[in-house]
């Protein structure tokens, strides 16, 4: 197995920013290929920065927004509004500030009662909005994932059935200790991607990033390590805190 990729910033502002410059160049280079740039958004707090990044005038100038369309990775089923809510942390951090068209992002439905309804109904969603390209499942250009404490990313989580989804596109998923159900992307269309970005901070994720980098591969146990794309790029952006227990792998400082 490959080596990852590492880029090791000093702290999650100078993280968010070297993410930042490779979205608006991702973004300027795909829209002048293809016309279009497609992304789905994780939620969380260590993105939160970066979203609030790109609407700011550094960044958002650069960007063609109108050919920019936007996704979710997953969704608590809550409204809209409700404060843990993936949407409405995006929407707070980036769309509002930076008035991103409604037709251009497009919301998984947190508010539906029924996840696997809710499920289908993103996976039409993404099957309209996106073409296929080289593989049968949607392409993202670019997928922005985080990591939780257990390892998990999306909401694919540690012993999960949705970690064995080989056909469906997203799913319902549901956190072990009482957690709110979910709607998530599965490996199959997270692993399409032209480009993987993994945003890590803080030296609570030292111990399971330097687990899930560098100690056995056991994805059933630490989900982050199925990420793998098919035919595309898997980067990760880390702060100096997140990478303090790495020591085997090829390392590159922003």
């Amino acid at each position: 197995m490959p080596k990852p990729e590492v880029h090791i910033s000093q702290n999650l502002e100078e993280l968010s920013r070297a993410a930042a410059e490779l979205f608006v160049e991702t973004a300027k280079a795909r829209i002048e290929a293809a016309g279009t740039f497609f992304a789905a958004l994780s939620g969380g707090s260590t993105p939160r920065r970066l979203y609030e990044l790109l609407a700011t005038s550094d960044y958002s100038g650069r960007i063609a927004w109108p050919k920019v369309h936007l996704f979710q990775v997953d969704e608590r089923l809550v409204p809209p509004s409700h404060p843990d809510s993936n949407f409405r942390m995006i929407r707070e951090a980036w769309l509002a500030p930076l008035r991103i068209r409604r037709d251009n992002f497009h919301r998984m439905a947190g508010e539906q009662a029924d996840a696997s309804e809710a499920a289908r109904q993103y996976a039409a969603e993404l099957g309209r909005a996106i073409p296929t390209r080289e593989v049968d499942c949607p392409r993202f250009d670019m997928v922005l994932l985080g990591m939780g404490n257990d390892g998990h990313t999306a909401s694919l989580f540690p012993g999960s059935p949705a970690l064995d989804e080989r056909e469906r596109w997203v799913i319902p998923s549901i956190p072990g200790a009482g957690g709110l159900p979910r709607i998530t992307l599965t490996y199959p269309v997270l692993n399409a991607a032209a480009q993987i970005v993994f945003l890590v901070s803080g030296s609570e994720k030292a111990a399971i990033l330097e687990r899930v980098l560098e100690g056995l591969h056991a994805p059933q146990r630490l989900p982050a390590q199925g990420i793998s794309p098919v035919n595309g790029h898997l980067v990760w952006y880390v702060d100096d805190a997140a990478a303090s227990g790495l020591h085997g792998i090829s390392r590159s400082r922003e």
